[in-house]
């Protein structure tokens, strides 16, 4: 029976939702997945008639990942809660891993994410995937773009996303805690046109930027504006 609950944030997300929702909602059509919801921010782009048309649901939220990822999974009918971003595709096999850690009554009270990687082969992408390889082993922190696969009573248990404009998964992931983190053998594959646009060296240092400063204490009301 199908338990699981897609859950994604949208704003404007058209062009990548046309890359990630068909394999999402063939496994839907397969009934291996319960629903798909789209977390929506006010688009103003065929967003929602890509929803329509796939027969996924909308459920509409103040604009800010966490609000909407919140606002999602207060109504998310899955006993299993998949958190996955707009611009992120999972690898085809990527439903073997979701149900063997779903079937594992250890992994009640456990998260699992995914690889990150990059939709472009060239070196300066591959770099940053070590990079972020390095940085999810030594300090436990995967992102939102690795997935965030987890049981709705344990993200009850810890108090969810939290409505906060920017640093939601980090948040959460804190909460979770890295011994109770696990990196599911998939790779989620996020479009790379950010890093084309800012440039990788500039984008990776304005993140770090922004996680030094969460980390200091700053609210993300005032770090979302440097992160643009």
């Amino acid at each position: 029976m199908a338990d699981l609950s897609i859950i994604m944030p949208t704003l404007n997300a058209g062009e990548g939702l046309r890359r990630s929702l068909p394999p999402l909602a063939a496994l839907n059509a397969l009934n291996l997945v319960h629903e798909v919801i789209f977390a929506d921010g006010g688009s103003t782009d065929e967003t929602c008639d890509i929803a329509e048309a796939a027969g996924v649901r909308v459920v509409a939220a103040a604009r800010g990942r966490g609000q909407q990822l919140a606002e999602a999974a207060s109504v998310a009918k899955g006993r299993w809660l998949l958190f996955l971003h707009a611009d992120t595709r999972l690898d085809l096999r990527w439903h073997e891993s979701v149900w063997s850690f779903m079937l594992e009554p250890g992994n009640i009270r456990r998260a699992g994410f995914f690889c990150f990687k990059l939709n472009d082969g060239r070196k300066r992408a591959k770099f940053l995937e070590r990079l972020v390889a390095l940085r999810v082993e030594l300090f436990g922190l995967p992102y939102g773009d690795q997935a965030l696969l987890i049981s709705r009573d344990f993200y009850r248990e810890i108090g969810g996303f939290k409505p906060v404009p920017l640093m939601e998964d980090v948040d959460i992931v804190r909460r979770i805690g890295r011994r109770r983190l696990v990196r599911l053998p998939r790779d989620a594959i996020t479009s790379a046109e950010r890093y084309h646009r800012d440039g990788y060296l500039w984008r990776s240092v304005r993140n770090l930027f922004c996680l030094s400063l969460y980390f200091l204490g700053v609210p993300p009301r005032f770090i979302v504006k440097l992160y643009g």
